[in-house]
């Protein structure tokens, strides 16, 4: 790979998702070397580590443009915890004021910076709802809903979301043929309080549980909502035991509008990277 090494980076978590963030407004890593990039950084315990790359980019029409890559080198539309990261990421470095917009390849995203470490997202619309699906697990038909709320996202419902398997499960419903062939995220909710509820994620592209994940934390809450089980703003408990809160306006259809992602976006610390992290 063509790259100029010592290579500045910051890493990042969003409620337990971390990530490498880098300025790449002056091209650094040749595109078609990207997808590798990621994917040898994102390496635990031999590299950097982490479930995805962020890099920021210029945009003609937002304040910066970003590509997101998976742990294994993916490309993803868009993922909540990342974008909260990017945000502060950009304000912190002077790309952008407080109240910022940025490319997305799900679309334009909108995000408020506070004085804390809290970011607040407007997201796209979600899409693409389906209900009533069917998959086996453990030898038991189970029902599944699903809609793509920036990037495709099945959720299933529980009464005992700490005893599920969330790994094996969620491999099968992620290459499961009614989600192809993109794939999807798994999330397992569980109701816990009047306006809140618990979400273990299976991500796709990471292909394990991550702590956890802002875009199934909408998805899982506005499933929620449709079911009559809490109403916005709903507060999400994620795995990592970090809370994010998720705001909309639920319409007939079933259809959500008006929807918002609030969490912590952290700095970790900042390094330079060498030659060798690719090694």
């Amino acid at each position: 790979m063509a790259i100029n090494f010592p290579l500045p980076f910051t890493k990042m978590s969003g409620a337990g998702n971390d990530f490498i963030v880098i300025d790449h407004r002056a091209a650094l890593i040749p595109e078609q070397d990207q997808p590798e990039f990621a994917r040898k950084v994102c390496r635990r315990m031999f590299s950097v580590g982490a479930d995805g790359l962020i890099l920021l980019e210029n945009s003609a029409i937002a304040d910066f443009s970003w590509r997101f890559y998976n742990g294994d080198g993916s490309v993803a539309e868009m993922c909540g915890n990342g974008a909260r990261c990017a945000a502060r990421f950009a304000y912190t470095k002077g790309i952008a004021g407080s109240r910022m917009s940025f490319e997305t390849l799900a679309g334009i995203i909108e995000a408020e910076v506070s004085d804390d470490e809290s970011v607040r997202l407007r997201m796209t619309p979600p899409c693409d709802f389906r209900t009533g699906l069917k998959v086996m697990l453990d030898r038991r038909e189970r029902e599944l809903s699903f809609v793509n709320s920036g990037v495709p996202h099945a959720v299933f419902f529980t009464e005992e979301e700490e005893q599920v398997p969330v790994r094996e499960w969620g491999k099968i419903v992620r290459f499961h043929p009614l989600f192809q062939p993109a794939g999807t995220n798994v999330n397992f909710v569980q109701k816990i309080g009047e306006n809140s509820i618990r979400v273990r994620t299976y991500e796709r592209g990471v292909e394990d549980e991550t702590m956890a994940c802002g875009t199934g934390a909408v998805a899982s809450a506005i499933f929620a909502a449709i079911n009559g089980l809490v109403r916005s703003p709903v507060a999400v408990d994620t795995s990592g035991g970090d809370r994010l809160t998720i705001l909309f306006d639920l319409q007939e259809g079933p259809q959500a509008e008006n929807v918002f992602l609030q969490g912590p976006a952290r700095i970790i610390y900042e390094g330079n990277m060498t030659a060798e992290s690719l090694l």
